[in-house]
């Protein structure tokens, strides 16, 4: 499977429903990264809101 370079990107978005660690028990560095932005919640909820202009978890 290919390895996506996000890390490199200006910024990067991550949709994810909770700050929980994933099946492996693990932390994803890339979260915690300075031009990381996180967006909590149901992914397609997240970007259907976002196409819409409205405001997210909130």
């Amino acid at each position: 499977m290919p390895v996506l370079e996000v890390w490199k990107g200006k910024v990067t978005i991550v949709l994810k429903r909770s700050m929980a660690t994933g099946y492996a028990g693990v932390q994803n560095p890339l979260f915690f990264k300075e031009n990381t932005q996180m967006l909590f919640g149901d992914a397609r909820e997240s970007l259907d809101a976002v196409g819409k202009g409205k405001t997210v978890g909130g």
